[in-house]
């Protein structure tokens, strides 16, 4: 409905209550930030959506391997949100992360792997 304000009020308050019980590494946790951060994104405030998607990266990072494809959304966002700061070796590097973890999840051979081929050679243009 576009009242993202008010969206990020009840994500920050169920993380609240998230916070208070359950333990710091659960998977809730990460979404609620991911969900704070796809607020901030809808509001184009990308330093504050960064810092969120940062949190449950490292979050997630503590609670599944680490070539675990769930991560990969979590290094491309991150990548986005740096390419739209205009920080191209930092959306370069987690792109390359995104990659690296994609190819260690997933075949080879999918569509995938060629599209975000496609975000490196765009950012590294940009360097």
């Amino acid at each position: 409905m576009g009242n993202y304000p008010h969206a990020l009020l009840f994500h920050e308050k169920s993380l609240e209550i998230q916070q208070k019980s359950l333990p710091s590494t659960h998977p809730d946790i990460a979404g609620t930030y991911a969900n704070i951060g796809s607020v901030y994104i809808s509001m184009k405030d990308y330093v504050n959506a960064l810092s969120s998607y940062e949190k449950a990266l490292q979050i997630r990072q503590q609670s599944i391997p680490l070539n675990h494809s769930d991560l990969f959304a979590y290094y491309h966002i991150i990548g986005y949100l740096y390419e739209e700061m205009e920080k191209y070796s930092k959306a370069y590097s987690s792109y390359e992360c995104a990659m690296q973890n994609l190819q260690e999840s997933l075949p080879t051979n999918g569509p995938s792997i060629e599209d975000y081929t496609r975000n490196i050679e765009r950012v590294k243009e940009k360097l």
